[in-house]
C-alpha cells in the first residue's frame, strides 16, 4: 500500500489511485498548465518487494518555458536541484538517455560540479531500446566513455504504450532481463544490468553510506542528550495530579528568589555579569563615586558663592557701614549651601530605587515558567521598595534639616575666626585639599586610581594619540609607558588643578576631559591644559570622581556674560573684600565638615531604611503577600509555552536513548564496504580516436576490439577466440578498472549460459578482482563496475 503525506491516514492500495493523485495534487500546486514548484509531493510506499530506500525525484532542465512556466524556468529549477544535491549526506543518480550524447548531459554536470571526486554519483542510462539501429552505449556501461567512479548502470523501462497498455511491472522487468541477455552488446554485463540490479547497489550504497555517518550521528545524539539531562532531571519527578508540587514548587520558587536578589546586592562568584554594573556593585559606584561627584559639582562654584557672601554682609550692615564681619552673613551662606544637597541625596535615592527594582526584574526571570507567580512577586517587591523610597527620602531631609537647624562653629575640625582671617587664599586650598583627601599624611601616599588614559591634545601634535599608565594619589596624577611603572613619563603635583568638561570630537569616538592650572601656569611643558580621553562616559565620570577624591575639583567659570552682567554689584572696598574672605574661608571649612557628615550618612540611611528592609521584606513576608494576593492554584498555573516544553524535553530525551540504541544494533550488524579508487581517465586522451558527439555506427566495430584486450596484460586469453579486429586497441594495463574477461562475440543467444562461470575467469593479479561476481558477500565491486556509493 502507499501513503502521501498531504493524505494523512489514508492507504491506496490502488495503484492507478496513486497515480491520479500524483497529478491531482501536482495540478493543484502548480496549476493545469504545466506551472513548477518546489513543493515535494511524499509518497511512501509498503511492500515486502521492496528495499528501502529514500528517493528524491528532481525535474530535469528545462531550457524553453512553455504553458504557464516563467521566463526564468531554466534558473529556478536549476537552483531547486543544486538544494538538494550540495547536501553531503545525499547521494546522486545521474540518469542520462542512450539516445543523447553523454557529454552534453545535464546530470553528469551538475553531480561532477558539487562532487567532483564521484564519491556521491552512480550514472543511469536508459532508453538503450531506443538507440539506432547500428548503435550500442557498450562504451559508457564499461565505464570507458566518460568513467566514473561509481560506473553506470544500464535499464530498460516501459515505453509510452506499455503504460497505457497497462504492462505489469514483473512483465516489464523480464522483458528487461530478456533484452540485455539477447543484446550481443550487453549480454556479457548482463548481471550487472538493470532495475533490479540498480536497486542492489543503491541499497547497498545506502547502508555503506549510513555506516559511514554512524560515528558522528552518534557522537552529536550523545552531545544533544547530555546538554538536556540536567533539565530533563527536574522534569523526571514531575506529577502533574500531586495536590502537594504547587506547595512546594511555590516554597522553592520563593526561597531561590530570595537567595539569588542576596546574592546580587551581596556579591557571588556564580552567574557574575561580566558586560555591566549590577546590582550592589552598583549601588556601591552610587555610594562612593556618583554621590560624592555630585555634591562637589553642584556645591563649589567659586565665584557665585562670593557673590553671595558679598550680598549677604551688605544686606546684614544695611545702609550702615560695619567695621566687623557679621557672622550672621556665614550663618546665611552654610545653611543655603546645606540645603543644596538635599538634590545631589535625594537623587541617589532615587538611583538606588531604580536599580534595586532592576534587580528584582532579573532575578524574577527563574519564575517565568509561572506567569502569574512572575508578575504578583515583581509587583509585590517593587511596591514595597516605593513605599521605602518615600520613607528613605524622608529620613534624608531630616538629617539635611537637622544640619541646618544648628550650626555647630565648636566643631574640632572648625577653623573658627581668628584662623579664618590669617589664612591666605593658597595655604587654603591646600588645606582644603588635605580635607578632601584625607587628614592623615602617610595616606596621601596611598594609590587612589590606577588606569590607562590616552593624552590626546599631545599626541595630535606627535602625529597620533597616546595612551600611558596613569597612577593617581592625594599628592600626585603619574603617568607611565605600561602598566609594569618602570619607565614614569611624568608626575604632576595636583596643588590648583582642575578638571573641566571637553567636547568630543566628531572624528573621535574618545570621551575628552581636561586638567589645568587655575594660576594660568602651564601643567605640561608648555601645555595649558592636559587633555585626557577615555572610551566611554562612564571611565570618564569614574576618574573625575577619583581626582574628587585628591582634592581636583570641576572648573564652574562663568561665562563672559555672567561676569559682565554682574561686574556692578561687586565693591572694589578692601574691608569688604578681606571680610568676603573671611566667611568664604569659614564657608569651605565648615561644609567640608558637613559634606563628610552627609557622605557617611547618607549611604548608611539608604542601606538600612531601604536595601536591607527589603531584603527582610522579600524572606520573611514575600510568601505571606503571595499567599494573600491570589488563589494559589492560580498562581502556580504553567504557561503553555512551558507544559509544551517539559513534554518536547521528555519526548526527545526517550527518542534519543532509543534512537542510541538502534545505532549500536545496526553498528554491529551491518557491513562496510570501502569505496572505489578514484577514477583514472587520462588514458582517454591517448587512446580516443575520434569523440564522436552521439552513439553512431562507428562504434559498431568497437564491439569486437574488447576481446584482445585482456590478452594485453590483464590475464590469460580468453578461451573463445575473438573474431574482431585488434588495430587501434588501447594500451590497457594502466587502465582503471577491470575489463570483461570474457569474448564479445557475434554469435547468437548462446552466450548466456556462459555468465556464470565468468568470475573464475578473471586472473589473481588484477588490482581489484572479482568485478563480475553476483555472488552476496562479494566486495561492491561486484554490484557495480567501479563500486557504487548510496542515493538520497
Amino acid at each position: 500500500y502507499a501513503e502521501f503525506l498531504h493524505c494523512k491516514g489514508k492507504k491506496f492500495t490502488d495503484f492507478d489511485e496513486v497515480r491520479h493523485e500524483i497529478e491531482a495534487e501536482t495540478d493543484r500546486v502548480t496549476g493545469m498548465n504545466k506551472g513548477i514548484s518546489s513543493i515535494p509531493i511524499n509518497l511512501r510506499v509498503y511492500s515486502p518487494h521492496v528495499l528501502n530506500l529514500t528517493l528524491i525525484d528532481l525535474p530535469g532542465i528545462t531550457k524553453v518555458p512553455v504553458g504557464d512556466q516563467p521566463v526564468d524556468i531554466e534558473h529556478q529549477i536549476r537552483e531547486m536541484i543544486m538544494q538538494f544535491i550540495t547536501r553531503e549526506n545525499c547521494l546522486i543518480l545521474a540518469v542520462t538517455p542512450a539516445n543523447t550524447d553523454l557529454a552534453n548531459s545535464d546530470a553528469l554536470k551538475l553531480a561532477k560540479d558539487v562532487d567532483p571526486q564521484g564519491l556521491r554519483t552512480i550514472g543511469v542510462i536508459t532508453k538503450l531500446d531506443l538507440m539506432d539501429e547500428g548503435t550500442d552505449a557498450r562504451d559508457i556501461l564499461e565505464n570507458k566513455l566518460l568513467p566514473l567512479r561509481r560506473g553506470y548502470v544500464g535499464v530498460v523501462n516501459r515505453s509510452q504504450k506499455d503504460i497505457d497498455g497497462k504492462k505489469d511491472i514483473k512483465a516489464a522487468m523480464l522483458a528487461e532481463r530478456k533484452f540485455f541477455l539477447s543484446h550481443p552488446a550487453y549480454r556479457h554485463i548482463a548481471d550487472r544490468m538493470g532495475t533490479p540490479h540498480l536497486q542492489k547497489v543503491l541499497n547497498q550504497q545506502l547502508t555503506n553510506h549510513i555506516r559511514d555517518t554512524l560515528p558522528n550521528f552518534r557522537n552529536k545524539l550523545q552531545a544533544q542528550m547530555l546538554s538536556i539531562e540536567h533539565e530533563v532531571d527536574a522534569y523526571k519527578n514531575f506529577k502533574p495530579e500531586d495536590p502537594t508540587r504547587k506547595t512546594k514548587a511555590l516554597l522553592q520558587m520563593v526561597q531561590q528568589f530570595a537567595v539569588d536578589f542576596e546574592k546580587r546586592i551581596e556579591g557571588s562568584g556564580d552567574q557574575v555579569d561580566t558586560l555591566e554594573l549590577s546590582g550592589g556593585a552598583k549601588i556601591n559606584r552610587i555610594f562612593h563615586e556618583r554621590f560624592p561627584f555630585e555634591i562637589v559639582k553642584m556645591e563649589f562654584n567659586e565665584k557665585e558663592l562670593r557673590r553671595e557672601i558679598s550680598y549677604a554682609i551688605k544686606n546684614i550692615h544695611g545702609i550702615r557701614t560695619g567695621l566687623f564681619t557679621p557672622d550672621m552673613a556665614f550663618e546665611a551662606i552654610v545653611k543655603k549651601q546645606i540645603v543644596k544637597l538635599k538634590g545631589p541625596s535625594l537623587k541617589s535615592v532615587d538611583l538606588v530605587m531604580q536599580e534595586l527594582i532592576n534587580t528584582v526584574k532579573k532575578c524574577t526571570k527563574k519564575l517565568a515558567n509561572f506567569p502569574r507567580l512572575c508578575e504578583e512577586t515583581e509587583r509585590i517587591v517593587a511596591n514595597h521598595i516605593r513605599e521605602r523610597e518615600g520613607k528613605t527620602k524622608d529620613q534624608v531631609l531630616l538629617l539635611i534639616d537637622i544640619q541646618v537647624s544648628y550650626i555647630n562653629t565648636n566643631h574640632e575640625d572648625f577653623i573658627g575666626f581668628a584662623n579664618a582671617q590669617q589664612r591666605s587664599s593658597q595655604v587654603h586650598k591646600k588645606n582644603t585639599i588635605g580635607n578632601q583627601g584625607t587628614n592623615l599624611p602617610p595616606s596621601r601616599q596611598i594609590v587612589i586610581r590606577k588606569g590607562w588614559l590616552t593624552i590626546s591634545n599631545i599626541g595630535i601634535m606627535k602625529g597620533g594619540s597616546k595612551g600611558y599608565w596613569f597612577v593617581l594619589t592625594a599628592e600626585s596624577l603619574s603617568w607611565y609607558k605600561d602598566d609594569e611603572e618602570k619607565e614614569k613619563k611624568y608626575m604632576l603635583p595636583l596643588d590648583n588643578l582642575k578638571v573641566r568638561d571637553v567636547e568630543k570630537s566628531f572624528m573621535s569616538s574618545k570621551h575628552i576631559f581636561a586638567i589645568f592650572n587655575t594660576e594660568q601656569r602651564n601643567v605640561y611643558k608648555d601645555y595649558r591644559f592636559l587633555e585626557l580621553a577615555c572610551d566611554s562616559q562612564e571611565d570618564v565620570d569614574s576618574w573625575k570622581a577619583s581626582l574628587l577624591r585628591a582634592g581636583v575639583y570641576p572648573d564652574k567659570s562663568l561665562t563672559e556674560n555672567d561676569e559682565n552682567g554682574q561686574a556692578e554689584n561687586f565693591s572694589l572696598d578692601p574691608q569688604l573684600e578681606r571680610q568676603v574672605e573671611t566667611i568664604r574661608n569659614l564657608v569651605d571649612s565648615y561644609m567640608s565638615i558637613i559634606n563628610k557628615c552627609i557622605r557617611d550618612l547618607i549611604p548608611k540611611t539608604i542601606m538600612h531604611l531601604m536595601i536591607n528592609n527589603v531584603k527582610d521584606f522579600i524572606n520573611s513576608e514575600l510568601l505571606a503577600q503571595l499567599y494573600s494576593s491570589e488563589d494559589q492554584n492560580t498562581l502556580m498555573e504553567e504557561s503553555a509555552e512551558q507544559a509544551q516544553r517539559r513534554d518536547e524535553m521528555l519526548h526527545m530525551y526517550q527518542a534519543l536513548k532509543e534512537a542510541l540504541v538502534i545505532i549500536g544494533d545496526i553498528n554491529t550488524a551491518t557491513t562496510f564496504i570501502p569505496a572505489p579508487p578514484p577514477v583514472d581517465d587520462s588514458w582517454i586522451q591517448h587512446t580516443r580516436r575520434s569523440p564522436p558527439p552521439s552513439p553512431t555506427t562507428q562504434r559498431r566495430p568497437t564491439l569486437s576490439t574488447p576481446l584482445a584486450r585482456p590478452g594485453s596484460g590483464r590475464g590469460p586469453p580468453p578461451a573463445i577466440p575473438s573474431p574482431g579486429p585488434h588495430s587501434g586497441a588501447p594500451p590497457v594495463p594502466f587502465r582503471p578498472g577491470p575489463l570483461p574477461p570474457f569474448p564479445n562475440s557475434n554469435d547468437t543467444y548462446g552466450a548466456p549460459p556462459q555468465v556464470p562461470s565468468r568470475p573464475t575467469r578473471a586472473p589473481p593479479s588484477v588490482p581489484r578482482p572479482g568485478v563480475r561476481s553476483r555472488e552476496p558477500p562479494s566486495p561492491p565491486e561486484k554490484l557495480c563496475p567501479t563500486g557504487s556509493t548510496s542515493l538520497s
